[in-house]
């Protein structure tokens, strides 16, 4: 059975063009990569700020919107987070959203596909980094940056250039490499 990778939409603004790019890389993920991908976006679940009682770790959820995020993330091998940068960091969205969950993440492999202006949303993708370590994921060093984005829109349709196609594959075998080494350490452990 093929691993599964989802492609999360990080940014939940109106007008946001993470869709846009997100659909583009499920399409060439899906043509050259082993991995049976799947679009999630975060606005989809409209997490408020942290709200659930107890810490994630115990899951023991009472909201609806955190049991639909757990199983989402708890059905994945690996992630591809596609990320705007805001104000040289990390979208408040993605924070919050990594922040709903412990376990759910844990030994899996996550690829971050960037954008922004001139930087391509880099400094955002570096924190981001960060915090996935603490909840044991493995950011992998390979990514994609895409500079001033919205220019490499048509009508709703992300084009990508020479350069960033040229990073696409590189990842995703990357990925797809790290997700298959990290399933004996989400096996569970027998006593």
């Amino acid at each position: 059975m093929a691993l599964k990778l989802n492609i999360i939409i990080v940014s939940t603004r109106p007008g946001r063009i993470g869709p846009h790019i997100a659909r583009w890389f499920h399409d060439f993920a899906r043509e050259n990569s082993a991995f049976d991908a799947t679009v999630v976006d975060l606005a989809d679940f409209n997490l408020p700020v942290f709200d659930e009682p107890r810490h994630p770790r115990m899951k023991q959820y009472e909201h609806a919107h955190t049991k639909a995020w757990s199983a989402s993330v708890d059905a994945a091998d690996a992630f591809v987070f596609v990320t705007p940068e805001y104000n040289y960091f990390a979208p408040p969205s993605f924070v919050n959203a990594v922040s709903y969950l412990s376990s759910e993440w844990a030994f899996k492999p996550a690829g971050i596909v960037s954008y922004g202006g001139i930087s391509g949303g880099l400094r955002a993708a570096q924190s981001e980094k960060s915090l996935l370590t603490t909840v044991n994921i493995m950011p992998i060093p390979e990514g994609i940056a895409v500079p001033m984005a919205p220019k490499l829109i048509t009508d709703g349709v992300f084009e990508p250039n020479e350069l960033i196609l040229a990073g696409a594959k590189p990842m995703l075998d990357q990925l797809h490499r790290w997700a298959t080494a990290l399933q004996t350490m989400r096996a569970p452990v027998s006593a």
